[in-house]
This record gives structure tokens, sequence and C-alpha cells, in this order.
């Protein structure tokens, strides 16, 4: 006989995922739109729209990672060292996704 709860093994809270994913995406849509405004002559066959992608790519990238900040949350309320090591992980992981969609979004128009 099982208990009710055994079979979910950790739980998480909407709220605090939905935080999470949209403080990264916010981040990631500064950054971006930061690199973005200094493309002041863009090359005429990127077309009138080509930052459209961009914006929207990596911004879903930055909430990925914050998904996944979330995911790995009750990793951060154990011991000292597995909450270091939680906090690396996690920015780790923000930081390539971030690199993969800037190179995903920018695909096409700085990066042939």
């Amino acid at each position: 006989m099982t208990h009710p709860n055994s079979m979910i093994p950790f739980s998480f809270h909407v709220a605090s995922l939905t935080k999470g994913v949209v403080i990264r995406g916010l981040i990631a849509l500064v950054l971006i739109s930061l690199f973005l405004l200094g493309a002041s002559n863009p090359h005429p066959a990127w077309g009138e729209f080509w930052m459209i992608k961009p914006l929207i790519v990596v911004p879903l990238a930055g909430a990925a990672g914050g998904a996944f900040f979330s995911f790995v949350d009750p990793f951060h309320y154990r011991s000292t060292w597995k909450k270091a090591l939680a906090l690396l992980v996690c920015l780790l992981v923000f930081m390539i996704g971030l690199w993969l969609g800037t190179v995903l979004g920018l695909n096409g128009t700085y990066w042939n």
C-alpha cells in the first residue's frame, strides 16, 4: 500500500515558476535589445523586420533558463554545498541557454 503523496517526488509552486520565467525572460529581452540598438545600418538583404526573430527567440531561451531555475529550486533549501552547486548549475544553464538563443536569434543577420 502506498501513501497518496508518495508518487510526487517534489513539488513546485506555479507562482514561483511564473516569476522565474518572466524575470529571466525580461533579462534576456533587455540584453538583446541593448545589443540590437547598436545596429545603426542593417544590411538591406536582412529584410525590413529582421529584429523580430532575435527579439522572440532570445527571451524564450531566457525564459527556459528561468523554468530550469524554478525546477531546481527545491535543492536551494538543502545543505550549503548543495545550495551552492544548484545555484552554479542554474547560472551555467541560464548562460548557455542565453548564448544559444542569441546565436539562433541572430542566425542569418549578424552571423551568416
